[in-house]
């Protein structure tokens, strides 16, 4: 990877805690620190806007960089982040994906749908995003439209 964000924020509903926990332990082999936001257990249902809602907060009250939610198919915590005018949440489903949404939308939350994704292909999709720079230029006044 090109360069290791300063912070990063996780965080998942019920559907999404297994993917949640390997990604983090994956992050930590490649040392880095993903803050951990919840859900606890994968055996209790909760709500993944309240998840989206708390890991979107912490990016502005901490000026994060990145962050990474996950449910079970990745679309509803994307529409419950993409409420935030701060967030470009990215429901990514392969790497290419991954780099489109980075470089040409300066995506700055990944979601993933648990459901759908095998571990190691999350783990790349992951890799893909953090690496891949926003390429600006013709991109950048379509982003600033975004958050009007």
């Amino acid at each position: 990877m090109k360069e290791v964000p300063a912070k990063l924020y996780i965080a998942s509903d019920h559907a999404g805690f297994v993917l949640k926990k390997f990604l983090i332990s994956e992050l930590q082999k490649i040392k880095i620190s993903a803050i951990d936001l919840g859900c606890d257990s994968e055996k209790t249902s909760v709500d993944y806007p309240d998840y989206a809602q708390k890991l979107c907060k912490k990016i502005k009250e901490n000026s994060a960089e990145f962050g990474i939610l996950i449910c079970g198919s990745g679309i509803g915590i994307s529409i419950a982040a993409n409420r935030f005018n701060h967030i470009r949440a990215a429901l990514c489903t392969n790497v290419k994906i991954a780099k489109l949404s980075r470089a040409h939308n300066d995506a700055n939350v990944l979601c993933l749908g648990a459901r759908f994704l095998k571990e190691k292909n999350a783990l790349a999709i992951l890799k893909a995003f953090l690496a891949t720079k926003f390429e600006g230029e013709r991109h950048a006044r379509r982003v600033a439209k975004l958050s009007r």
